[in-house]
């Protein structure tokens, strides 16, 4: 399935070593930046997803100090990562470093994540830098684009494996897992594939519009089997949330992310 969207100018396209790379004015959405074809945020509406794979697992876990995010190139992971007022230090791992560039220049608003003080870049293999990291981070994030060419790697077993020895105790790792929708196999097997690895695992959706179906969905694991994902461990009321300056996060909606259609439900038990 795609979407489509209506175009009123090209503002970049160039091809890296990974993929091919496109950012576009569109009439309704504000610009867009396009990955081989598929489109992987607008301004209208990037907040959503932006703020839900980031805020999710932050608020399921006590104490997010160290955070890393493999993939994220556009730079809104870091952005509202960094914006967690218990997170002190983020790395971000993103192997295709043109990406990051063309953000800075077309979507400065989500690409000022990239530069913020508490976000360390690093330019490589997400599968390679998190293979000599041990022990080390509070949540993990994977900000991947769809399960095709360079992100392949990122939803095999092996993958989750590596997060689970990079992890503290006590760690969380969420993964971009597709909808149900349309890829409901795929779904499956993501969830499936973290429960086998991690014992408390759960998987949470969110609107964005201008992707297909209009939702996206994650996938969470912990290595605390007593993890309650759709309690919020932090808690941030109305004038809070302003000075974060959050648009769609709230507890009432991360609770709302949990709860599942029952055909979508059934499939994980």
């Amino acid at each position: 399935m795609c979407i489509s969207v209506e175009t009123d100018k090209v503002l970049y396209e160039g091809k890296s070593e990974f993929q091919e790379i496109l950012v576009i004015q569109t009439k309704n959405q504000g610009k867009a930046l396009v990955l081989d074809g598929i489109i992987q945020c607008t301004e209208h509406d990037e907040f959503s997803y932006q703020e839900m794979i980031s805020f999710l697992p932050l608020c399921s876990h006590p104490n997010p100090k160290k955070v890393l995010i493999v993939g994220g190139g556009d730079g809104g992971v870091a952005r509202e990562v960094s914006k967690h007022p218990l997170v002190e230090s983020v790395d971000q791992v993103e192997i295709d470093g043109e990406v990051m560039e063309v953000c800075k220049k077309y979507l400065p608003g989500m690409a000022a994540g990239l530069s913020h003080p508490k976000v360390t870049v690093y330019v490589e293999d997400g599968f390679k830098f998190i293979r000599e990291k041990k022990g080390i981070y509070d949540v993990i994030i994977t900000d991947s684009s769809d399960p095709v060419g360079p992100a392949v790697p990122l939803f095999q077993e092996d993958y989750f494996k590596l997060l689970r020895q990079a992890l503290k105790p006590g760690g969380i790792v969420c993964s971009q897992a597709g909808t149900f929708w349309s890829s409901r196999d795929f779904v499956t097997k993501t969830f499936k594939t973290v429960q086998n690895v991690f014992p408390a695992v759960a998987y949470a959706f969110t609107t964005v519009p201008t992707y297909p179906d209009g939702i996206i969905g994650f996938t969470l694991g912990s290595l605390n089997p007593e993890t309650s994902f759709k309690e919020p461990t932090l808690k941030f009321n109305d004038e809070e949330l302003n000075k974060l300056k959050m648009k769609y996060y709230t507890s009432e909606v991360h609770r709302a992310a949990f709860a599942l259609p029952k055909f979508i439900g059934d499939t994980f038990r």
